[in-house]
């Protein structure tokens, strides 16, 4: 670490690891060349995954999520272009074969993906795909042995009668089912670190509640560190020590579940707060959700300066010209990339969405003054 504790390109250096540190992303960058040019997926993300810690990576569909786990998993396509450090305790992952990254996946870094009937092969049984880990982890463990813990470990994430369920194939089980046999695969082998990609995207709240517990169930059983990459900001309040919040390929909010549900410092945060509906209001009616206009940008060939600045209320000329650091807040491990962050202590989101705001009661009077009219004309045409 530098005596300014900041990386020679400007960005915040991590503390040093510890024995407890079991992945450590520093300036992790990916980018995808295409005939219409550089696609800057991720840029410059950089986190720390302790022993049993719990790290939820937030944020918008493109905004770099999904990529940035599957550098870490060596998983991207040859064509990509990866760039910066990935140590999974102490060992370097970027540059390894496939071999050698064949043998932390799974047994020490697990993956449980957005899709499971996309992840899991429909022509095996759910019990030979995770028999299949284990046997290829465990060199000298029986097939008899495999099969039994197979069965348990569909026990284990809550599927019923796991002796008559492992001889299933995926088609034959429902979409939560399906989670859980992949969350089974992903615990499988006592990995270190469970990096599970948005694992509720598709289900019934009541199913969503179920996975979450399968997966605290596997946290419980393995002792691995989990890192929950998600859009619902709900899923991350109850299940996550720390939070990552990232927007245009980077991390522009990181700190604790309270520092950034109660203490956000990044206008884009509070504008995602804002957007959430709250249950905790007395006063429903006078609590309209404030939605962040426009959308994220295109990671083709970004234009200077900030890249939340066209949706930002608090858009000022600095904003278009520099892009701004992830820098400290002044609480303990809490940072975010805003050139204002002091304006937005003790600021609630509708006061600085207020134009969203605006364009929200402009549609609410729109629909009212419609209503009536339509009304009447089904009346006339009735009579």
């Amino acid at each position: 670490m530098t005596a300014s504790g900041r990386a020679a390109d400007g960005r915040p250096e991590l503390a040093l690891p510890t024995e407890d540190t079991v992945l450590e992303v520093d300036g992790l960058s990916v980018e995808f060349p295409t005939e219409d040019g550089l696609v800057r997926a991720v840029r410059g993300v950089s986190y720390r995954l302790e022993r049993g810690e719990s790290l939820g990576i937030v944020g918008e569909s493109g905004s770099g999520k999904s990529v940035t786990a599957l550098a870490v998993m060596g998983l991207l396509p040859k064509t990509a272009r990866v760039a910066g450090s990935v140590r999974f305790q102490g060992t370097e992952l970027l540059g390894l074969g496939d071999s050698a990254l064949s043998d932390v996946r799974g047994s020490g870094i697990a993956m449980i993906f957005q899709d499971p009937m996309t992840s899991l092969n429909p022509v095996y049984t759910v019990g030979h795909q995770i028999e299949e880990g284990l046997l290829r982890h465990n060199p000298g463990l029986s097939k008899k042995a495999a099969r039994t813990r197979a069965v348990d470990l569909l026990g284990t994430v809550g599927i019923p009668h796991p002796d008559r369920r492992v001889d299933d194939y995926p088609h034959e089980l429902s979409g939560g089912m399906r989670q859980r046999v992949v969350i089974a695969i992903g615990m499988a082998n006592d990995p270190a670190v469970i990096i599970a990609d948005e694992p509720t995207t598709a289900l019934d709240v009541t199913v969503q509640a179920q996975i979450l517990d399968a997966l605290e169930t596997a946290r419980a059983e393995t002792g691995a560190a989990l890192v929950l990459i998600t859009h619902d900001l709900g899923v991350v309040a109850g299940h996550t020590d720390r939070v990552a919040v990232m927007y245009a390929g980077r991390v522009v909010e990181t700190g604790s579940v309270e520092d950034i549900f109660y203490a956000p410092r990044m206008p884009y945060t509070l504008g995602l707060l804002g957007s959430l509906p709250r249950m905790d209001r007395a006063d429903h009616d006078q609590d309209r959700l404030t939605p962040i206009t426009g959308t994220p940008p295109s990671l083709l060939n970004l234009p200077p300066g900030c890249p939340f600045a066209p949706r930002c209320p608090m858009r000022e000329d600095v904003c278009d010209r520099d892009e701004p650091a992830l820098r400290e807040t002044g609480r303990p491990g809490h940072r975010g990339a805003c050139h204002f962050t002091e304006r937005l202590v003790g600021t609630a989101a509708e006061e600085v969405f207020e134009v969203a705001g605006a364009d929200a009661e402009a549609l609410a009077r729109l629909t009212a003054t419609d209503t009536p009219q339509d009304t009447g004309s089904a009346g006339k045409d009735h009579a």
